[in-house]
């Protein structure tokens, strides 16, 4: 691979403590969410979230990519990731996702399409396939 960008992050004492990006940009407390033992106190966060906002905004980018290939012209994109955290039958934890995307005024065959071929190039995308289940649902 020959890369283009180098992001930096620092935890500080894991789920219940703190990451800052090394520009400064990101500096959150974290803590646990509430059925995973947390009190999601005020001004926290946790893993899931900064995770799910991370893959929205990727994947976005590449609907827009994949539109614009396709010679789609978009009214927006809005992308929600739901990103889940829970037991796996095998033991330990694991992850889930699904994407909803929302494309105003793009048919829903079209915007299907779009989803999918984005869904092949995100590089979120790439880096969780076959490793977690992610969802895709057009919203219309």
């Amino acid at each position: 691979m020959k890369v283009l960008y180098t992001a930096h992050a620092t935890a500080d004492g894991g789920r219940d403590g703190s990451v800052k990006s090394s520009d400064g940009m990101i500096d959150v407390k974290l803590n646990k969410p509430k059925t995973l033992g947390g009190n999601e106190a005020p001004g926290t966060t946790n893993p899931e979230q900064l995770f799910a906002s991370g893959y929205s905004a990727c994947f976005a980018g590449a609907v827009a990519f994949v539109a614009a290939q396709k010679k789609v012209a978009l009214n927006g994109i809005f992308v929600t990731a739901h990103v889940d955290i829970g037991l796996l039958e095998a033991g330990g934890l694991g992850l889930g996702a699904q994407l909803d995307v929302r494309l105003p005024g793009i048919d829903h065959a079209i915007a299907q399409e779009i989803i999918e071929a984005a869904h092949q190039v995100c590089p979120y995308s790439k880096a969780t396939r076959d490793n977690i289940e992610v969802k895709l649902s057009v919203i219309d």
